[in-house]
């Protein structure tokens, strides 16, 4: 889609954001990951296999994606159903391979599926990269209030609700793409 982008004489393909909800928040991590032409991602409750940290165990795991969801990842994933611990990377890695573009990860308060301090907590360990190139991270150690917005470079939200968009959230991701891309 990025490459039609940059023909369309209507867009300004240098501020394209890579934004996707739940399974395409996933989707949007690893392609912002792959493709730096996207200015900045917005991965609304991606929880597992997408913001949320592997390694907790909490919420959908390694397991229950496999088994559910079999075809979203490659076979060796398979291998880590029962040994999450044994992981050789966790998804915080993946959000640092976003640096030093702004992200933004989002949680609701009762979507426990999708981990929220999973989710949190990846976006925080991602600080350390994007502050190698002068970006600031959260800013805060601990899950922010609901309704809240915290950070800079990398924000997060937790906001009330369930598995959704909701306008709460896009009032946040306009400020923030206002706020953080030139």
């Amino acid at each position: 889609m990025l490459d039609y982008l940059e023909t369309e004489p209507l867009v300004n393909a240098q501020r394209v954001i890579a934004f996707g909800h739940s399974r395409i928040g996933k989707a949007a991590l690893w392609a912002a990951a792959q493709d730096t032409r996207f200015a900045a991602v917005i991965a609304n409750e991606s929880g597992e296999g997408g913001a949320a940290l592997s390694r907790r165990n909490y919420g959908e795991t390694v397991a229950r994606i496999n088994t559910a969801f079999p075809h979203w990842f490659c076979n060796r994933y398979k291998a880590y159903n029962e040994q999450v611990s044994a992981l050789p990377v966790d998804q915080h890695i993946l959000l640092s391979l976003i640096a030093p573009r702004p992200l933004y990860v989002a949680a609701a308060e009762d979507d426990r599926w999708a981990d929220t301090r999973g989710q949190f907590l990846a976006a925080l360990e991602a600080g350390p990269v994007y502050a190698l190139y002068n970006k600031a991270g959260l800013g805060v150690t601990d899950v922010p209030p609901v309704n809240q917005s915290v950070g800079k470079a990398v924000r997060f939200h937790v906001r009330t609700g369930v598995h959704d968009v909701t306008d709460f959230d896009w009032w946040q991701y306009l400020t923030f793409a206002d706020e953080e891309l030139p």
